[in-house]
């Protein structure tokens, strides 16, 4: 969906019926775009991945890359997951009366609690009361949403039963995993994995009618969400480094590779509607899953950014190139990610372009430069892009016609 189309529709959004029937909505919608509630929940979520993305900048910047990347990955999968869940749900279900409004606040109420908790999480690096509980908050709302949608839709009431035993057992297994604290690794990679099959076996009994428009505006939205947390945390080390006296024209290159970064990133996931990709159930759930390592890279660019003006600062424990790693990796992750999802085999001469570039900035850590050059690749890829899908060759016909 178009921002026009997102922006008239908050406007124009009537008050809440105080209660309706749940019934599935039809994926054929015209103009359907997010709701002023689903923003509101996305930007609260922001709240818990900035958190997260904080917790591995400074564990990255003492020297603790691999601790903090484990509790940044365990915590980032409760925020996508939950998150996740609350938009294809809403994408068939969206009802907006009073009852559903307020199991939405209470959802986010569980992710506030979850965010309050991921602090404390990077210094211990397992799960603690506070993002247990806030992520099972979550997700037991979710429960109550289901048996509506079970007692209004006939027609997918077994699909909505699966969902409510599925994530109420997963959720009573989360809550046990304390009484075996030793475990939380092992634990927590076995019902991750059971969370995952929840919504396979479940939309098996009969798919629930997300609107694939909708679902494509609403990861479009986050990934803005999260880029601009990531632009936040950049800008927020860069203050800090000022602050403490050092000169600006050390943080120049900086600066400028890191906004060439940013915007790429955004160029390349915007380059194209997405909606059409989402053409069956298991093609959205390698899509939607996909996602995760979308935002999480997104997100860990900022704290990489952050980490490397901590290192020209000489505030970090770890040199350049561990640094630039840290900006390397995460865009490396997320060019492979778009090349798999977006990419789609008839741009033959530009598909490569993902791989070629992601191989590039991973040997960018070595010169000491990271940031900037990373910068300049990405940029470099995305005029390619532009020229070479613009020209009259690449067209049918030998028309020239824009790619997004």
């Amino acid at each position: 969906m178009s921002e026009l189309q997102t922006v008239s529709h908050v406007g124009a959004v009537p008050g809440a019926r105080l209660m309706a029937q749940m019934r599935a909505r039809s994926p054929q919608e015209s103009h359907r775009a997010s709701t002023p509630l689903e923003l509101l929940f996305d930007l609260v979520f922001v709240v818990a991945i900035a958190q997260a993305a904080s917790g591995l900048h400074h564990a990255i910047a003492e020297a603790h890359a691999l601790e903090g990347l484990l509790s940044y990955l365990m915590v980032f999968f409760a925020i996508w997951w939950a998150w996740m869940n609350f938009t294809w749900f809403a994408s068939a279900y969206d009802c907006d009366d009073v009852p559903y409004r307020l199991a939405v606040f209470v959802q986010i109420t569980g992710a506030l609690i979850l965010a309050a908790g991921v602090p404390a999480m990077f210094e211990t690096h397992t799960p603690n009361q506070a993002t247990v509980a806030g992520y099972v908050v979550m997700r037991l709302v979710l429960v109550a949403q289901w048996l509506r949608a079970a007692a209004s839709d006939p027609d997918r009431r077994v699909t909505a039963q699966r969902y409510a035993l599925g994530v109420t057992v997963l959720q009573l297994a989360w809550i046990g995993m304390f009484w075996v604290p030793g475990l939380w690794v092992p634990g927590f990679l076995t019902l991750a994995a059971l969370e995952l099959a929840v919504p396979v076996w479940a939309e098996r009994a009969a798919p629930t009618t997300w609107h694939p428009q909708h679902i494509s505006e609403r990861y479009g939205l986050l990934t803005l969400i999260v880029l601009g947390e990531s632009i936040l945390a950049a800008t927020g080390a860069i203050q800090a480094a000022l602050a403490a006296g050092e000169a600006l024209s050390t943080l120049v290159p900086l600066i400028i590779g890191g906004l060439l970064i940013a915007f790429s990133m955004w160029w390349m996931y915007f380059d194209r509607p997405v909606y059409d990709l989402l053409t069956s159930l298991r093609k959205a759930i390698v899509w939607g899953y996909g996602h995760y390592f979308v935002f999480a890279a997104a997100a860990a660019v900022g704290a990489g950014l952050a980490v490397s003006v901590d290192a020209a600062a000489h505030h970090a424990k770890i040199d350049a190139v561990g640094a630039g790693a840290a900006v390397a990796v995460p865009v490396a992750v997320y060019l492979l990610c778009l090349w798999f999802l977006h990419d789609r085999p008839e741009y033959r001469q530009t598909r490569s372009f993902g791989p070629i570039a992601a191989g590039l900035v991973l040997l960018t850590p070595s010169t000491g430069h990271a940031v900037p050059l990373i910068g300049v690749i990405l940029a470099t890829v995305v005029a390619a892009k532009l020229v070479m899908r613009t020209s009259p060759a690449q067209m049918p016909g030998g028309s020239s016609k824009r790619s997004c």
